[in-house]
């Protein structure tokens, strides 16, 4: 209970929080946080990979039918309305293809996981992904308040995500 406290005192002190519109009025509030680590097996893990990488593709491969063919309003798939009138949407983007088809260059995938072991997708946030500091500083934290669980534990390493990061935007560049 000690390190919980610790590390949601270090997350309010770094402003790592998220805002919801409740009512029509925008409250901010600190990212939860669990200390008890969630051990996902590298099997598990790859096939989450597997899925969200599939997931991100059929995402830009909407975006691109939305600003060029529009099968998806053709097909009586997605109404029209909901296309066009989303703040999302950018007229001025009708017909361009960004590089490599990529219109999605960080995506944020909310993932929750059922009692029952079962992975579901919250949303999908493709306008603004900034839950991608949150992982990054929570594990950080983490670090700061129990390094021997990463001393003992094959635990993912997050740290390089700035160079990732770099890697997409030269690829796609």
């Amino acid at each position: 209970i000690n390190k919980q406290k610790k590390i949601n005192e270090s997350l309010k002190r770094y402003g790592v929080k998220f805002g919801i519109y409740k009512n029509n009025t925008f409250h901010e509030q600190l990212f939860p946080f669990d200390c008890i680590l969630i051990i996902i097996t590298k099997e598990e893990f790859d096939d989450l990979n597997a899925g969200l990488i599939q997931r991100v593709k059929a995402l830009n491969l909407f975006l691109y039918d939305i600003y060029h063919d529009k099968n998806i309003i053709k097909d009586n798939v997605i109404p029209s309305e909901f296309i066009y009138s989303g703040s999302g949407y950018l007229l001025p983007c009708q017909g361009i293809t960004p590089s490599k088809n990529i219109y999605s260059h960080i995506s944020g995938i909310d993932l929750v996981q059922s009692k029952d072991g079962q992975w579901y997708v919250l949303e999908d946030n493709l306008r603004v992904p900034s839950g991608a500091s949150y992982p990054m500083i929570a594990r950080e934290l983490c670090r700061r308040a129990s390094p021997k669980t990463f001393r003992e534990n094959d635990i993912e390493d997050n740290r390089d995500y700035a160079r990732l990061l770099k890697e997409v935007m030269d690829y796609v560049n």
